[in-house]
């Protein structure tokens, strides 16, 4: 296969590896400029800096397989957590009540977690698509951000929602506003300081190579229009 199709491969690995992880390690809270927030802050960017290069050289068709593979990955790992913390433990292992505490994620929180991904990415490969046609395919810089900056925005506010709303009687609208909107603000630090890579990740991915990996399987995007 040729090997801009082997750099698919890779950026989909970096891109369901981001996703999981972000899932996985999201419960730990940690402190950034004064902010507390989940440690899959530095996973979910990633996302949509790898879907903005892919839409930016392949097209939004390729792109939607990233996304679907993604989705489909998140349900996959959901069920093997949710078995894994129902199992009975072997009488040798002593860290079954730390494991169920770490992983133990409820119904709710689950639901939320996968709907805030489907919508903000397919929101992001449409709002990338947009300002692409609005811009005549230039200004990089402004459609990565406007896509990115509006998608984390409704991936925060759909995941704040799902998850907390009335949960308690505290957890009101506004104050789930006023959960998701310092965690918002991180995500678009991060969003502006990706910039760069975006730039870096197209050249990279668009760059004329000659085949490789001849015993390689078949292209990923065979048959798939370059958009």
């Amino acid at each position: 296969m040729k090997l801009i199709d082997y750099k698919l491969y890779l950026l989909l690995t970096v891109f369901i590896s981001s996703l999981l992880l972000g899932n996985l390690v999201g419960s730990k809270l940690i402190s950034v400029f004064g902010i507390v927030t989940s440690f899959g802050l530095f996973g979910y960017p990633v996302t949509f800096l790898i879907t903005d290069i892919v839409e930016e050289v392949k097209g939004k068709e390729v792109t939607r397989v990233f996304v679907h593979a993604g989705f489909l990955a998140l349900c996959i790992a959901v069920l093997f957590v949710f078995f894994s913390t129902r199992f009975p433990p072997a009488a040798q292992y002593t860290g079954n009540e730390a494991f169920n505490s770490v992983f133990s994620s409820s119904l709710r929180v689950i639901v939320a977690s996968l709907t805030a991904f489907l919508i903000s990415q397919y929101h992001d490969l449409w709002a990338f698509n947009f300002w692409k046609q609005k811009t005549s395919g230039k200004y990089l810089w402004l459609r990565n951000n406007l896509s990115t900056i509006t998608s984390q925005l409704i991936d925060s506010l759909v995941f704040m929602f799902i998850a907390f709303y009335h949960q308690t009687p505290e957890l009101g609208a506004a104050f789930i506003f006023s959960m998701a909107m310092p965690y918002w603000v991180l995500k678009v630090v991060f969003a502006l300081l990706d910039t760069p890579f975006v730039y870096l990740g197209v050249r990279w991915l668009s760059s004329d190579l000659e085949d490789s990996f001849p015993d390689s399987v078949d292209s990923m995007s065979s048959g798939v229009s370059n958009g």
